[in-house]
């Protein structure tokens, strides 16, 4: 029970009035240790908690050691407007009880209406490290009594390039602040860097690793033969697969537009049998916020229920009721893969993820399998099975076995018996008798051994007396 967490009563009162009885695993581990002022480092899935995790303690502890509003005394960086919109959104639920307030400072605003409201000084400021750092390069910000940093999803924001204003920040603040920093997954060297270069010997929570994806996620993969054929699987699962709301990723801005296209062309000859219309969105990387604020508005008032994104486009959107997750390309990493398919089967629900897999991508899948260690369910969909099925030999590690490579001479193990054959080659041709020259053949011979030709004498030249 939240109850039992030492937490302030009016965030008590705050959590009963959501309707939050019991708290998460990975509340219920983080939120006393950083109460106890703690650095910590937490892994967990997308979808845990993370969010109310790092609030409360906060929360608490600004509520605890009440000051004047002279300086922002903590800091929550996040990689998209969308993730900081929702984390405002909690912050507001969480501390309606309380004197706190917060600050949402993201691009995409009024500049100037950002810095007029940093200038009134919130507890708290919340936002994507781009706008942060512009405002801090206007003079606008100061850090120096910050006590509490937080980055959450940490291991998107350095995907999306922003490690060196992560770091430009980080040292703007106050020496002394306590560092919570939460991702889903482990992020590799370039988050281990960040993590040296910011905390301060943090305590590691790993509650949900990547291979714990939410329980109620199937998982297949379906082979095609080439990107037409892939196609037409996409539009039999959405014609027939029972969902609300679907995801498509791409690995493109292009084959993001072309499936649009595709499913946009196809509702002529639905419309013809008197089939429901497919209801699509695209969104990549050119569409600006305001598109982005349609495709999350439509989406959840039931207007459209099928998504086409690319990865940079789909972060941070938090949509609830995504029950299919279809991987039109394959995913290029294990943590990519996680990140897509992590948006559904949440809080218990059931969610189904597809994978297209043609035979360039087996091998990607196959790793992304070992990185997981789970095995996918391989889908043979009769109305529109191809011929690919898979490789027909498979390696111990899962991926595709190719034809054996002759020996090469060059290769250092095949050194020695090179030398020992050209020598045994020298010795042979040395040991034989020496072949009996030929005789020559006589000049005008012919070149193909046939007798030469005679050639015809002479006319004497004559001369006429005049």
């Amino acid at each position: 029970m939240f109850s039992s967490l030492p937490l302030h009563e009016r965030l008590l009162k705050a959590v009963a009035s959501i309707g939050l009885l019991e708290p998460t695993p990975v509340q219920a581990a983080a939120i006393p240790l950083a109460l106890a002022g703690k650095d910590l480092r937490v892994i967990a899935r997308t979808g845990s908690g993370k969010t109310a995790a790092f609030l409360l303690p906060m929360l608490h502890q600004l509520i605890r050691d009440s000051k004047p509003l002279t300086a922002t005394r903590a800091l929550i960086l996040l990689p998209t407007r969308e993730l900081a919109q929702q984390t405002q959104q909690q912050l507001v639920l969480f501390s309606q009880f309380t004197f706190i307030k917060g600050a949402l400072i993201t691009g995409g605003e009024d500049f100037k209406k950002q810095a007029a409201a940093i200038r009134k000084n919130p507890d708290i400021l919340i936002g994507t490290p781009g706008r942060l750092l512009e405002h801090q390069r206007a003079g606008n910000l100061d850090f120096t009594q910050l006590e509490i940093l937080v980055l959450d999803e940490a291991d998107r924001m350095l995907d999306m390039g922003f490690s060196e204003d992560v770091l430009a920040l980080a040292d703007s603040c106050n020496t002394d602040r306590q560092t919570l920093l939460f991702s889903a997954t482990s992020g590799g060297n370039a988050l281990y860097e960040i993590v040296n270069h910011i905390m301060r010997e943090p305590q590691l929570l790993r509650l949900n690793d990547v291979s714990e994806l939410n329980p109620g996620t199937r998982q297949q993969i379906v082979t095609a033969d080439n990107t037409a054929h892939k196609e037409k699987i996409l539009q039999w699962l959405l014609a027939n697969e029972p969902y609300d709301k679907t995801l498509v990723f791409t690995n493109t801005r292009e084959q993001a537009d072309r499936l649009g296209g595709v499913l946009t062309a196809a509702n002529t000859a639905r419309a013809e049998a008197g089939l429901p219309a497919f209801r699509v969105f695209v969104l990549h990387g050119d569409k600006d916020q305001k598109i982005r604020k349609q495709a999350i508005s439509r989406l959840n008032q039931g207007h459209i229920d099928i998504l086409i994104a690319t990865d940079v486009a789909a972060r941070g959107l938090d949509i609830e009721g995504m029950d299919l997750v279809i991987n039109f390309d394959m995913p290029r990493s294990g943590d990519q893969y996680v990140h897509r398919i992590g948006r559904t089967g949440r809080a218990g629900k059931d969610g189904l993820a597809i994978s297209l897999i043609l035979d360039y991508e087996w091998n990607l899948m196959s790793s992304i399998e070992r990185y997981l260690k789970q095995d996918f369910e391989h889908r043979f969909i009769k109305a529109v099975r191809g011929n690919y099925n898979g490789p027909k030999n498979l390696k111990s590690s899962g991926k595709a076995a190719g034809p054996k490579k002759k020996k090469s001479a060059d290769k250092p193990g095949n050194k020695k018996a090179a030398a020992k054959k050209a020598a045994s080659k020298q010795a042979a041709s040395t040991a034989s008798p020496a072949r009996t020259a030929m005789p020559a053949k006589p000049i005008g011979a012919a070149r193909d051994g046939s007798a030469p030709l005679r050639r015809r004498a002479s006319k004497p030249e004559t001369s006429s007396d005049d």
